[in-house]
């Protein structure tokens, strides 16, 4: 990807084979906190110390953007979800929660 602004001097991907990968199944909350927006992942955990084990939710990770960059990515993220079928407008108008 290079950067969009005209005139300015392209950037180079390069991917990265040993990025790791984090399992999310929801979204804890998000925070603009001066221009960067901050999202909380979590799940769920099951802490078998006891029986039954009682399901926690457990933050896993935070994405921390600008929000130029966080603005890109709920747009590319949208579009990606319409091309699977899974377009989040029409989910909201079924009646399907955020979470």
């Amino acid at each position: 990807m290079t950067d969009p602004t005209p005139g300015s001097t392209p950037i180079s991907f390069v991917d990265n084979p040993h990025a790791p990968d984090v399992f999310v199944t929801s979204y804890s909350g998000f925070l603009n906190l001066n221009g960067v927006i901050v999202i909380t992942f979590e799940t769920a955990r099951v802490d078998h110390s006891t029986t039954p084990g009682p399901v926690n939710r457990v933050v896993v990770g935070r994405l921390v953007m600008p929000i130029h960059g966080a603005q890109g990515l709920a747009l590319g993220l949208v579009d990606f979800l319409k091309q699977q079928g899974l377009d989040p407008v029409e989910a909201i108008t079924k009646g399907q929660t955020a979470q």
